[in-house]
């Protein structure tokens, strides 16, 4: 959008007013727009310009936004600005984070997935008299944002929204608040409410006919116990690597099935022909699985239910991987263990995986890949590794939470020789 109609904007912390004109040269981690002496505006894009009565001038790389929850709906922050600018975003963002630590690299273009092919979300419902509000939380706030549409969500977990409306309102009592999953299995949509306790007949004949209604693959609630299958008429998988794979309620998929892709290739690429190898904090096997059909694989992960779902799915399958329930934080794989693998995998949570990554600079494996959903903790165990002899050739951003701050990559680290 290059026509020059001004846009207010929200209330931003007291700051030195800026020059007139000024302009907006990047997005900071905030996903705000910053000017050359630190300046930070909400909803601006590069290339916008900033007036002294504090308007915003739209420049070449500020759009429309599509969704008309836009700016209040927290689910989405940066709907404003174009794909260049957003990818443009994820790479400073990991550029940043790489050279506070004196790493330089190669950073790919990013992979951005696009809108509407978001295949898991965790929504909240709020009952207030008769009305159930059901969607993503205000930014920065507790308000839940009713959703007339999304942009981000997959159609099929879209158009579950309002019956979903409907069940809470016979199930949530005033007041309260509730948490809802959606995910896309193989057999459907996979919901989970937790929040609440339904109790007695009425209650479970409701939940049992909306699920028969809606064709859900499973209905779980979660009282503050743990989930618990309410309805699930055939064993709920999830297909990784051509292997269906038992998922707990509640378990974790990657956001997009393209996002995933994009991800699994720069593994694949990383790992090459190795022949062993040790994929730590395997989850439920995203990369383990595809892999293991042309290496042997050491599947480690802590979380009890996913370890033990890939275990029984790739003995089902035939593949040689073997499954380590293990926590990687308090017990990681020695430097000797892991000199055994032609290559390491690892993706751990946002936290990083320090002491492991410890231990991983001392091996002397051939190939590191490393799947990472922070920037920040990605750098300083980049940082690790670089200084225990690893080169890191090439990062790959990949946005698969669209048009949000939240930057995942993957990357490959090779041993100096």
């Amino acid at each position: 959008m290059t026509d020059q109609n001004p846009i207010d904007r929200p209330d931003l912390p007291p700051t030195s007013p800026p020059a007139e004109g000024l302009e907006i040269l990047r997005l900071n981690a905030s996903g705000l727009g910053v000017t050359a002496d630190g300046y930070a505006v909400a909803l601006a894009a590069p290339g916008d310009s900033v007036t002294t009565d504090d308007m915003i001038l739209p420049g070449p790389h500020h759009q429309p936004p599509p969704c008309r929850h836009f700016p209040i709906c927290g689910g989405c922050t940066l709907q404003h600005v174009d794909d260049a600018a957003y990818a443009t975003f994820l790479i400073d963002r990991i550029a940043g984070s790489l050279n506070s630590v004196g790493i330089r690299t190669e950073i790919a273009t990013p992979h951005l997935s696009p809108p509407r092919t978001r295949r898991r979300a965790s929504l909240r419902a709020e009952r207030s008299g008769k009305r159930i509000l059901l969607g993503f939380n205000e930014a920065r706030s507790r308000r839940v944002v009713d959703l007339a549409e999304c942009w981000i969500l997959r159609p099929e977990l879209f158009a579950l929204l309002a019956p979903v409306r409907g069940l809470l309102a016979r199930l949530l009592p005033d007041r309260r608040t509730a948490g809802v999953e959606l995910a896309l299995v193989d057999q459907g949509v996979d919901l989970l409410i937790s929040g609440i306790d339904p109790d007695g007949l009425m209650a479970i004949e409701a939940m049992t006919d909306f699920a028969q209604a809606h064709r859900l693959a499973r209905l779980s609630i979660d009282s503050g116990q743990g989930p618990e299958a309410r309805w699930e008429p055939e064993p709920v998988t999830a297909t990784l690597g051509g292997v269906a794979v038992p998922l707990p309620a509640g378990g974790f998929l990657q956001a997009t099935e393209d996002g995933e892709a994009a991800l699994l290739a720069v593994v694949r690429d990383a790992v090459g022909d190795a022949k062993t190898v040790a994929d730590l904090f395997t989850g439920l096997g995203t990369f383990a699985l595809p892999l293991s059909r042309s290496a042997r694989v050491l599947a480690a992960e802590s979380d009890r239910a996913a370890i033990l779902s890939l275990k029984g799915a790739a003995a089902r399958a035939g593949r040689p991987l073997v499954a380590d329930h293990r926590d990687l934080f308090r017990r990681p794989y020695t430097a000797a263990e892991l000199s055994r693998f032609d290559a390491v995998v690892l993706d751990p949570p946002r936290a990083g995986a320090r002491e492991q990554v410890a231990e991983l600079a001392q091996a002397t494996c051939g190939r590191i890949a490393y799947v990472s959903c922070n920037p920040s903790t990605f750098a300083r165990d980049a940082r690790t590794l670089a200084d225990g002899g690893w080169r890191l050739e090439q990062v790959t951003p990949v946005g698969q939470f669209r048009w949000s701050t939240h930057v995942e990559l993957a990357a490959r680290f090779v041993r100096e020789s």
